[in-house]
């Protein structure tokens, strides 16, 4: 039997993540926690600090979870204005989960970045093993977290495992991350026709919808532990995007969308340190990850989903 507790569970990736456990698994078997109940009664949910050590011992003592999916942290953007907080919860809150991990024995996921690479990185097929010195304090502590994850492995015996996500498209709200435009220029796309950049022409960056970031968290964790030569920080990636050719593609089912420039230097100078491209052959080799939304057919979907969203709220 699975039991799966997710940490962060309101945020972007967790708001889809936790549907998708409690399908595969049961409603009852995933417990979501968060720093705030969630706006409905979705299923079986807790208050939790990640940061608070006694709390999560708690929770993992009443729920007994064989997995748990640790989601909450402070993003990129949000993490330059506020570094301190981004260093208690992100690290903090990693180090507590992965002690309570080494007396409970349950493994854990753990979402590393494509902001754990930094501007000396290989930035065209970014290699798994490569160089990683970024210029965030989001991404400093991404790249701390995928060595505790690894030394908590290693030391402990803990199963940890984790993927660094690309920028996430999806429906819900973005959350305070660099990669936010590729969502918000669906929304604005649909409600008012037209949307402002905040990254400037031609900034290429990894992305991936949602559906297929979901899959990865769930596959990494069901994966043959005996096939990984890695266990931390796989690679993953689905496609490469700009912001005009997401433009491109919006305009082939709005053809009056309207696509302005205006970059914010932080976030701009945050995405010019990140690789173009990942080589994500390591995770198709050791656990068969395979994309399934290319471009095109995300925007096929994302509008379908946001028209409907935007419907029900009119």
């Amino acid at each position: 039997m699975t039991r799966v507790l997710v940490t962060g569970a309101a945020g972007q990736i967790g708001s889809a993540l936790v549907p998708a456990l409690r399908e595969a698994y049961g409603e009852a078997e995933v417990l979501a926690t968060d720093l705030h109940p969630p706006a409905a009664d979705t299923g079986p949910f807790a208050v939790l600090d990640c940061t608070d050590g006694r709390a999560v011992a708690a929770q993992v003592a009443a729920h007994r979870p064989t997995v748990v999916f640790h989601l909450a942290a402070l993003l990129s953007a949000v993490g330059e204005r506020k570094p301190q907080t981004a260093f208690e919860v992100n690290l903090g809150g990693l180090f507590t989960l992965l002690e309570v991990a080494r007396e409970s024995r349950f493994a854990v996921f753990t979402p590393s970045s494509i902001a754990a690479f930094g501007p000396s990185t290989p930035r065209d097929g970014t290699p798994q093993d490569t160089l990683q010195r970024p210029t965030t304090m989001y991404g400093v502590t991404k790249v701390a977290g995928e060595l505790l994850c690894d030394y908590y492995h290693t030391r402990y015996g803990v199963d940890t495992r984790g993927v660094r996500y690309p920028g996430i498209i999806s429906d819900s709200p973005p959350g305070g991350g660099t990669t936010d435009y590729a969502v918000e220029i669906f929304f604005a796309a649909v409600e008012e026709g037209r949307y402002t950049s905040f990254l400037k022409r031609g900034t290429q960056l990894d992305m991936m919808y949602m559906p297929d970031a979901v899959r990865a968290a769930m596959e990494v964790m069901e994966a043959d532990s005996a096939r990984l030569v890695h266990r931390n920080a796989f690679n993953v990636t689905a496609m490469q995007l700009t912001p005009e050719r997401l433009g491109d593609a919006i305009r082939r089912h709005l053809p009056d969308f309207e696509l302005d420039f205006d970059p914010d230097p932080l976030r701009q100078s945050i995405a010019d340190s990140w690789p173009n491209r990942l080589d994500d052959s390591a995770a198709r080799e050791e656990w068969d990850w395979r994309p399934q939304f290319d471009l095109d057919a995300m925007t096929d979907d994302l509008l379908r989903r946001i028209r409907e969203r935007v419907g029900a709220r009119r």
